[in-house]
């Protein structure tokens, strides 16, 4: 296998997977417990539990003047608080490899023979002596010697940038925002008494119908509390949250407790003249 097999077979085995796929399962995790942390902080922060286990929005009333006279407002505590709502917007993953590969290869050949032969041979005549000697050597030697040394080194490097921000709300928050927004609302610190009318003309053995409406310096509309001076017995409208009362000619009072009064005056009123009709 060549350098450049090599290379490629040393990318492949490279954890892609947890290289890449972990910042990106880590950008998620921060999303949801970003999520979760906006959860949380509604409920603890701008809703109460009843002993019912329901919920409802907590309010900070105060009182400030208003042409001339001193009124109190009731704003839900989340209008006026910025809910923390923050979202990864976008996610940048550079990804970057090095291979670091050496191979260095060595060949030696080495080749060596040797024969050797000793002859020795000895005539003797009568008239002398003679030595005849042969040595004969030879020598061969062969040596192979290959060695091949290869080295690779992968260095990764990942740079991961998460760039988040203040997300705007998602639809159905800032539905309720815009709901809560319109239930701001502005009442006496004493409470306040209203009806439809101070003064009514009826009909000669008719009444009238006045509708007294009371609420609380908390913003709540409570009718169970209204009476009439002359004993008369209203009809609390439940919807509405308002008490009806028939009323004949005269002067009445409605009331609520004995902080609220109102005078309404009943009057007759002349029967009316039917025109002339034409001759």
């Amino acid at each position: 296998m060549g350098v450049t097999g090599k290379t490629i077979s040393a990318l492949q085995g490279l954890p892609f997977n947890n290289l890449i796929g972990g910042p990106l399962n880590a950008c998620i995790l921060a999303q949801a417990e970003a999520a979760q942390t906006t959860v949380n902080f509604i409920q603890e922060v701008g809703l109460n539990q009843l002993e019912d286990g329901t919920k409802e929005a907590i309010y900070v009333y105060f009182n400030f003047i208003q042409n001339g006279r001193k009124v109190t407002i009731s704003v839900p505590l989340l209008t006026i608080l910025p809910i923390p709502y923050i979202a990864i917007n976008s996610i940048d993953i550079n990804f970057k490899a090095t291979v670091t590969g050496v191979e260095n290869s060595s060949f030696t050949d080495e080749y060596s023979s040797e024969y050797k032969r000793d002859y020795t041979r000895n005539t003797k005549r009568w008239f002398k002596r003679k030595t005849t000697s042969l040595q004969t050597s030879y020598s061969s030697k062969h040596d192979s010697k290959s060695t091949r040394d290869s080295s690779f080194s992968i260095e990764t490097t990942i740079d991961v940038a998460v760039h988040a921000g203040q997300e705007s709300m998602p639809a159905g928050m800032a539905k309720i925002l815009e709901m809560l927004g319109a239930a701001m609302d502005l009442c006496s610190p004493d409470g306040e008494l209203t009806v439809n009318d101070t003064m009514f003309y009826v009909e000669k053995g008719k009444t009238a119908k006045v509708i007294a409406q009371y609420k609380t310096p908390a913003g709540l509309y409570d009718s169970s509390g209204i009476t009439c001076s002359n004993g008369a017995a209203g009809t609390e409208n439940k919807m509405e949250k308002t008490k009806e009362f028939e009323l004949a000619v005269g002067a009445h009072k409605i009331l609520y407790g004995d902080a609220h009064a109102i005078e309404v005056k009943v009057a007759e009123s002349a029967a009316p003249v039917a025109p002339a009709q034409p001759k």
